[in-house]
């Protein structure tokens, strides 16, 4: 694994450069598939997506239903199902957990991306990775909905979302993020990981705030480490939703795992 490296100064209004028309689908290249996180939904990665889109990727930023470990991870396996060619898979925080946990068989899957995500092991949980170290504060600022179906989804207290989700973004920005978020169910989780997570088998990469306010950034230094990760990046002063206050440097990051895919098998 290559060591820890600090990302060089990049900003929420970075673009690709030239900004000129889209590229069209290369067919030899990666398709990128994307599994947003709690609290958030796909449009999260629209401005990652467009930049991977220039490039001549094919993109897909799945809906996830945010209603637990297996039943998410079985639904974005049946859309990866629906693909043909090399699959870069990208999860940013529980979507981590969510493309650790696809079925291994559901498509030709050569590179995972963790962006600010959760790569947890069999029998682990998302509250004990996130409790692992200290310095997550998401706990005080969630707002519980009791379902008439049984059970709870978690919302973030809208109040509270600036701070807590994405503190380096605009207070326009959070304000529309913190008014379309999707709830997860309360019980994902405490739900325990599958057996077999690729990140064992699948090279793998990271990105991630230092000022992670959801998942410390010890946390996902040790996942890193664990994971034998290629590469492992940390960016200095970035929220929780670096995707999104850095996409250049993320979107660089899944082009490269993307070229890697191609490479190999």
């Amino acid at each position: 694994m290559s060591a820890v490296s600090r990302a060089g100064t990049a900003h929420a209004t970075d673009r690709v450069g030239g900004g000129g028309p889209m590229a069209p689908h290369d067919h030899r290249k990666a398709t990128i598939v994307l599994a947003h996180g709690a609290f958030a939904e796909s449009s999260s990665w629209d401005e990652v997506v467009s930049i991977l889109q220039q490039q001549g990727h094919h993109a897909v930023s799945v809906a996830v239903p945010l209603r637990g470990v297996a039943y998410d991870a079985a639904y974005f396996s049946d859309v990866l199902r629906t693909l043909t060619g090399p699959l870069v898979l990208v999860g940013h925080s529980y979507g981590g957990v969510v493309i650790s946990s696809a079925d291994a068989e559901a498509g030709d899957i050569r590179e995972l991306v963790y962006v600010s995500g959760l790569a947890g092991d069999s029998g682990e949980t998302g509250a004990s990775l996130v409790g692992k170290f200290p310095g997550s504060t998401l706990g005080p600022t969630l707002t519980v909905v009791n379902l008439s179906s049984g059970g709870h989804d978690l919302y973030i207290d809208q109040d509270k979302y600036h701070a807590q989700f994405c503190a380096d973004l605009s207070s326009r920005k959070a304000a529309q993020m913190a008014t379309s978020q999707r709830p997860i169910l309360e019980s994902a989780f405490s739900e325990p990981f599958g057996s077999n997570p690729l990140w064992k088998t699948v090279p793998s990469r990271f990105i991630w705030g230092e000022l992670d306010r959801n998942i410390p950034r010890r946390t996902h230094r040790f996942m890193a480490t664990r994971a034998r990760a290629v590469e492992a990046i940390e960016v200095p002063g970035s929220s929780h939703v670096v995707g999104i206050s850095h996409p250049r440097l993320t979107a660089a990051l899944i082009e490269r795992a993307a070229r890697a895919a191609v490479r190999t098998r």
